[in-house]
Formats: C-alpha cells, structure tokens, sequence
C-alpha cells in the first residue's frame, strides 16, 4: 500500500516506494484494446449506442430518455459530465434525422447544457458532432452529439504526453449530479 492510501487517498493515486506519483486508470485499457466497439456500420454489428437504451440507465449510463433520442454519458469522456445525445435509431448522418428528431436532439442538447450548469458550472462548452470517420468519429455508424463542459486550465499535459485523463469523479457520479440536475421539459 502506498503512502498516500494509507493517507486516506484514493485507489489509485499515490506515491510508490520509488517516489515517482502514480495514477492508475485501469479502465481506460477497455478504450485501448477497442473493447466495445462496432464490428461493423449495421445497429446489430455491436453499437454501444443502440445497446446503451436497452440497458437499466445505471449500467448504460442514460442521464435522460426522451421519445426520440437520449442523453448518455460519453465512457471515455474529455471531462467530467461529459454527454453524447444520441438519436435512437441508427443513423449516421445528421441529414438522415428526420425533423422531429433533429427538434428532440436540439432539446436534449440544450437541456444537457442546463444540466451541466447546475451540475458543474464549467466556464464554457464544447458542441458538436463529428460526422464521418475521417472527421474524427470514433463511432461513426451512429451519429451522436458532445456536449463537453470546459474550465479555463482544464488542459494540461497529461492527455498529451501520458496518455491519460485524470477525472475527478467516477462516472457514477457524473450520472447522478447530471440526472438530478436535469431540467423538466
């Protein structure tokens, strides 16, 4: 056991017998091996985002159901709160939604940015979509839209040069503060 677990700390941080700090993400492998990701384009070749709404919204992760799409929180996400909205059916294209699900995605969007000021009050968002694999889409079958909560200084170097993020919360936790603060239609 560390000295900082022996602190109080958290699993997974801490200062080895060595003196180098350490901060272990081991559920970052699953993103690493490609677990959980599309075998293919079709809704039946494993897409997480067809498979999320089947799900009980614990384990999927669902911060909120709407008749169209849903908002689910992003299992590898840049920051805390960090939420996909998500149609339920499985297109790609943002002009293959039909109105009424461009209006609900719309919705959700702006609903998942009030959840987040009450939540988290980030200094600003990033929102958007990355459509296609070349710009960027790592689930490109199905389309789906970020809605990033910023801080000013909320980069540094560890996703550059280490590889990881470090989050302060667990993704239970952002569902919760999300959920709970998600406003009534």
């Amino acid at each position: 056991m560390s000295g900082a677990e022996q602190q109080g700390a958290p699993a997974g941080a801490g200062t080895d017998p060595d003196g180098v700090q350490r901060l272990w993400t081991p559920h970052r492998m699953a993103y690493i091996k490609g677990e959980d990701r599309p075998t293919g384009p079709a809704a039946d070749d494993g897409c997480p985002f067809c498979r999320a709404p089947g799900l009980p919204d614990e384990e999927g992760l669902v911060v909120h159901r709407g008749e169209l799409a849903y908002a689910v929180l992003n299992r590898y996400p840049y920051n805390s709160g960090h939420l996909l909205i998500c149609p339920y059916r499985h297109v790609s294209g943002y002009t293959d939604l039909d109105e009424d699900e461009t209006a609900e995605v719309a919705r959700l969007t702006r609903q998942g940015i009030e959840a987040m000021r009450a939540a988290y009050r980030p200094q600003g968002y990033n929102v958007g979509m990355n459509l296609g694999s070349a710009a960027g889409a790592g689930i490109a079958a199905h389309l789906h839209q970020h809605i990033v909560p910023r801080w000013s200084g909320d980069t540094n170097y560890m996703p550059v040069i280490g590889q990881t993020k470090v989050l302060p919360e667990m993704l239970e936790q952002s569902r919760a503060a999300l959920t709970a603060h998600w406003p009534e239609p």
